[in-house]
């Protein structure tokens, strides 16, 4: 007789996704709060109690203010970078080998991120952090220049790295625009005038 599989979850994966869950939850609940109040004027209490939890299980996950702070953050960021991978991916799928149109969607998806999570960006537009957080942000800010730089097949020489920088500053601040509008329309309208300008400053044209 064969054996019957068991296919209830392990306690593991029960208290793992206990875990995730929880963690998610205390991430909404910061997201809320701090955009509603600001960094400085959050405090843990105002967290936990949205969230519905502990000051104990917030130390637990996150190990304090700041420290959730940096992982709202990081949320944000990773699905920034996921979105905009997965616009190059499809891209690419669809047979389109131009790395300016490659970098276009990327950057279209990266602004279209930015309206939908435009109360994080507007928190980040705020300079309302905790202490350390600008270098925090630089650094990523210095790895998607270089990432930026590999997808548009960038060379090394000043030219093209100071290339790369700007059209990845047009991004940013672009993406910051589109957050502080007040409508779809005008995020649209914004997010159009940056891909004009990308083009404008096409790093593949070469000069005679």
């Amino acid at each position: 007789m064969a054996r019957k599989t068991n296919t209830r979850p392990s306690a593991n994966a029960w208290r793992w996704s206990r875990t995730a869950e929880t963690r998610r939850s205390m991430l909404v609940a910061a997201r809320e709060v701090f955009t509603e109040r600001g960094f400085a004027d959050a405090s843990v209490a105002d967290v936990v109690e949205r969230a519905g939890s502990s000051v104990g299980s917030l130390y637990h996950h996150f190990g304090g203010k700041a420290e959730i702070f940096l992982a709202l953050w990081e949320d944000h960021q990773n699905a920034q970078e996921e979105a905009a991978a997965a616009a190059v991916a499809a891209l690419r799928e669809a047979g389109e080998t131009n790395p300016l149109e490659q970098f276009i969607a990327g950057a279209q998806a990266f602004m279209e991120g930015s309206w939908q999570r435009r109360d994080v960006v507007r928190l980040l537009m705020d300079g309302d952090g905790p202490p350390g957080f600008e270098l925090v942000r630089r650094t990523r800010n210095r790895e998607w220049v270089r990432q930026n730089a590999v997808l548009l097949g960038a060379g090394t020489d000043p030219v093209d790295r100071v290339t790369v920088a700007v059209l990845t500053t047009v991004i940013g601040e672009a993406a910051r625009e589109v957050a502080a509008c007040e409508t779809k329309t005008e995020a649209d309208t914004v997010a159009a005038a940056a891909i004009r300008l990308i083009r404008r400053l096409d790093p593949l044209t070469e000069n005679d």
